[in-house]
């Protein structure tokens, strides 16, 4: 309690969710996230509280340790903290140690269990090892012993060497998003090529970024391409390089500064077959078996694509080989229609983005509820749109209503005209400063405000309005605030 008071207040998100607190951003919101590096994290569950306050006092200098009085206690503990290796008493009520571990092991295989009781029997050991128990400790443990054990079990989890926590930036608590994400701790230690499908919006390129931060190749570069939108030869120099028409000035391609490294093709289904064949000829060893990943360029190729690439292959809008290349080892990120679970936790996590520090705020449960029965066609990326809208537009604990939560065209609509009135609010009207803020340059952020009728001269102070009218600050931004 002593540590909670010096922070401001935090209320549940509901379903057992809170908030996490905020620390200062130190970098742009342009860089690529980087995983924080922490201690292994090891839960304690046991109904003795003097027994917790033992294996927590053994343990805390080492690790970031965490209590739980019954078994209950221990899988919440686990959805919000995804500890490495557990440490569980076997006589408890209502669900006892063994249970706990059959429960644990079917919705996070990777998390190390070591079974701990006063009464050691054989038959106890070897129902606990057939369950997937790690170790089997027995009471009074002593203290080298124990740290010996679950020095053992961090070994074995999926704990980085590094200290990173490969995927700090996805929140997941749905079983499925967590064999995926199991999946793709399992496919960054190699190096073959990685297809990741899924709709529009899900999370492929947090999941890429996982996966490099999880991999060898972490503290090499990612460099990530978007394929859609560009026309071929702007797509080629983004790719290999060369001279760029416009300047006239050489300049490096993808392939050449993820040497090493990770490359990420964003809706690879729109690479042109030309650049399609060249970038097989870059990647793919000529001597090597066709879909092994031997590499020619040193680079972790990883593709995103929204559409069935086969049947693209089939009408030719995809190469073969190239198809062959890139699908080595596909991993379908799931919707938010069957991860509904998540949905607490992503709008946590896109709550702390969206407000400034020191600022706490919160969607009620009720609320929570209501989100995860909607439809999402935008899917996560809509859901960030909506929350980021709903921090703008509300001064209290944020509330949704079924029948407020707008279209995906809608709500960003509505974000744009909300984010560009909010800059200029800041920059008391001044154009130049408020497309730096938004990283425009002037003539994009002279087209926003045209398409979205703000004028800039609603928000200059009365002296140096081009209208000269005597209206009050105050009245100018109530003109322009959004109401639902």
């Amino acid at each position: 309690m002593k540590e909670e008071s010096r922070h401001p207040a935090v209320v549940s998100l509901g379903f057992g969710i809170t908030p996490k607190l905020k620390t200062p951003r130190q970098r742009s919101s342009d860089d690529p996230p980087t995983p924080p590096a922490l201690k292994p994290r090891v839960l304690v569950v046991d109904d003795d509280a003097g027994v917790r306050r033992v294996l927590e006092s053994r343990l805390q200098p080492k690790y970031q340790v965490t209590c739980a009085g019954s078994a209950s206690e221990a899988l919440d503990a686990c959805v919000r903290l995804r500890p490495h290796v557990v440490v569980s008493e076997l006589r408890m009520s209502p669900m006892n140690g063994l249970e706990l571990l059959k429960e644990l092991k079917s919705r996070w295989p990777d998390i190390v269990v070591i079974i701990l009781t006063a009464y050691g029997t054989i038959p106890d050991a070897v129902k606990a090892t057939q369950a997937g128990a790690f170790g089997f400790l027995v009471k009074p443990v002593e203290r080298e012993e124990l740290l010996g054990q679950v020095e053992r079990a961090v070994t074995a989890s999926n704990f980085s060497a590094s200290g990173l926590d490969w995927r700090a930036n996805l929140d997941a608590r749905a079983k499925l998003m967590e064999e995926r994400l199991a999946l793709a701790n399992s496919a960054a230690i190699v190096n073959s090529p990685l297809l990741l499908t899924g709709q529009n919006g899900t999370g492929k390129e947090l999941m890429a970024r996982a996966i490099h931060a999880a991999s060898p190749r972490r503290d090499k570069p990612f460099v990530a391409v978007n394929c859609r939108g560009a026309l071929e030869y702007q797509l080629a120099l983004a790719l290999f390089g060369g001279e760029d028409p416009l300047t006239g000035q050489a300049v490096s391609g993808a392939v050449q500064k993820a040497q090493h490294g990770t490359l990420l093709l964003l809706d690879v289904e729109h690479l042109p077959v030309r650049l399609q064949a060249r970038l097989v000829n870059e990647i793919e060893d000529p001597d090597s078996i066709k879909g092994l990943g031997q590499v020619r360029a040193d680079v972790r190729l990883i593709c995103t694509s929204g559409t069935d690439l086969k049947s693209a292959m089939a009408s030719g809008q995809v190469r073969s080989d190239f198809y062959y290349l890139v699908s080595v080892m596909p991993i379908e990120v799931p919707p938010l229609g069957r991860r509904r679970e998540d949905l607490p936790l992503l709008v946590s996590h896109f709550l702390e983005q969206a407000t400034e520090d020191g600022v706490t705020k919160i969607y009620t449960p009720k609320a929570i509820e209501q989100l995860a029965t909607t439809d999402w066609p935008g899917e996560v990326r809509n859901l960030f749109d909506l929350v980021k809208q709903s921090v703008v537009l509300n001064q209290d604990p944020v509330s949704v209503q079924a029948a407020d939560v707008p279209s995906y065209e809608e709500a960003r609509e509505q974000f744009t005209r909300d984010y560009l009135v909010a800059n200029l609010q800041r920059t008391s009207g001044n154009i130049t400063e408020a497309a730096r803020l938004a990283k425009r340059n002037r003539t994009d952020f002279y087209k926003l405000l045209a398409r979205f009728r703000v004028d800039a001269n609603d928000f200059k102070p009365p002296d140096s309005s081009e209208r000269g009218t005597a209206t009050s600050r105050n009245e100018r931004e109530k003109r322009f605030s959004v109401r639902r």
